[in-house]
């Protein structure tokens, strides 16, 4: 499927840093926005949605090709929703649906909390809120060893324990007796995301709490989405309590918690169908 599609890139300005920002498609504005994935991980889900919507993506702040002013700052949901916000106004565009994967989804959130005017739809992908779970000191602990681990330089331990905490079971290669190949030399703004990842975005996006009251009474529409294959993970749990705050229940998408990037074909329209109200 040839999904070539008229991309237009931009950068602005915000307070501690210069975010990148894409735009495509003409029709009824919605954002796609992770944390730490960038605009590239959305881009070919993008392009589909770029058939019928105007789809802003962004690098968040720290990320790509958003860099900071103080490389050392931490980026917290509230910078983030204003990033967003300030996106919007400069782009003269919205209100907005805002889908949110992960950590985008706790941006999506508090951009809903903290400028209601600019999004109607939110729906909020799996979002790691370890502040809803009754094990939430066990969970908080587990993100301190994670990144303690990261900061000892014992970069595959913090990963390996990052998936044990998330209770996400990774295909043991050594199974098969297959050699395993060298690893590539891993790209340097791969390695400058990750570090950011653990050591400036991870504490303050998993410690976040949601203003329940407000999104409740707020103007706009919640969905909570989790993946259909990402029962009894750690962000099926956080999606399943974030759900019955709000008084609503999860609502299905295909997949497993990186579903929109892995396989963006079969994301694509059931999230058209809930963004219509489906």
């Amino acid at each position: 499927m040839n999904r070539t599609t008229t991309v237009t890139s931009g950068s602005l300005k915000v307070p501690g840093a210069t975010l990148y920002y894409e735009v495509r498609g003409q029709g009824p504005l919605v954002v796609l926005v992770g944390a730490p994935m960038n605009a590239t991980f959305f881009a070919p889900l993008a392009d589909l949605l770029a058939a019928d919507h105007t789809v802003l993506t962004t690098d968040p702040r720290g990320l790509n090709r958003s860099p900071l002013d103080d490389p050392d700052q931490d980026s917290t949901p509230e910078m983030r929703a204003d990033d967003l916000s300030r996106l919007l106004t400069h782009l003269d565009a919205g209100p907005a649906a805002v889908f949110g994967s992960s950590g985008g989804a706790v941006s999506a959130l508090a951009l809903a909390v903290a400028h209601p005017g600019q999004v109607h739809t939110v729906i909020a992908h799996e979002p790691p809120l370890n502040r809803l779970l009754d094990d939430r000191e066990e969970r908080d602990a587990a993100v301190e060893d994670i990144i303690a681990t990261y900061v000892s330089g014992d970069v595959a331990g913090a990963w390996a324990k990052f998936m044990v905490n998330a209770n996400i079971v990774m295909p043991e290669s050594e199974e098969s007796g297959a050699p395993v190949a060298a690893p590539d030399e891993p790209d340097p703004q791969q390695v400058a995301d990750e570090r950011f990842w653990f050591l400036h975005e991870m504490r303050a996006t998993t410690r976040w709490e949601p203003d329940i009251a407000a999104l409740r009474a707020g103007p706009t529409r919640v969905v909570v989405g989790v993946g259909v294959e990402s029962a009894g993970q750690l962000c099926d749990r956080t999606s399943a309590a974030l759900a019955a705050a709000l008084g609503t229940a999860p609502t299905a998408f295909p997949g497993g918690h990186i579903a929109f990037s892995d396989d963006p074909d079969g994301f694509a329209p059931r999230l058209r169908a809930v963004l219509h109200g489906g």
